[in-house]
């Protein structure tokens, strides 16, 4: 594997490829979830039409970029509450950080073993933390949530108001 010597200025989003590595991104994990039976159970009930854009919007904010997500679809409230009250789903979400792991070789981001490590970390604590935080009841989460973001260093910025 390649290990680039990323500029510190450079973000996670831009060494992922920015907007295009993103929408790569977003659309191989979209079709490694639809392909594992598991996984796949959280689509069951349907689904925006434009998910994959609207993933690749919001990790695109979490990561360094462009603030579109929080501009045109809504808060880190907003997501939360769509992947809370469904109970603990420890093997889901195990499965869906190995669909994204997958998914970064389908999208060519597994070859620079700094980006490969930080998008996984990335995608492992959202998914592990951020995202399971209140398997009760959507109702449990506080309004004004901010998406938090990501740097090589790992979180920068919590999720409160």
């Amino acid at each position: 594997m390649t290990d680039v010597d990323h500029d510190q200025s450079e973000t996670v989003y831009e060494a992922a490829g920015g907007h295009e590595g993103m929408l790569r991104l977003a659309a191989a994990w979209h079709r490694r979830v639809l392909e594992d039976e598991v996984v796949a159970h959280a689509f069951s009930h349907g689904y925006h039409p434009r998910h994959t854009e609207r993933l690749a919007a919001y990790w695109a904010e979490a990561l360094g970029g462009p603030s579109h997500y929080s501009e045109r679809y809504g808060d880190e409230t907003s997501v939360v509450r769509i992947h809370s009250g469904n109970g603990e789903h420890e093997e889901m979400d195990a499965l869906a950080i190995a669909c994204f792991d997958q998914a970064l070789e389908d999208a060519g981001l597994a070859t620079d073993e700094r980006l490969r490590t930080v998008l996984h970390d990335y995608f492992a604590w959202a998914t592990t933390r951020s995202m399971a935080r209140y398997p009760r009841s959507p109702d449990d989460v506080p309004a004004g949530l901010r998406i938090p973001r990501w740097s090589w260093h790992g979180l920068v910025e919590s999720e409160s108001p």
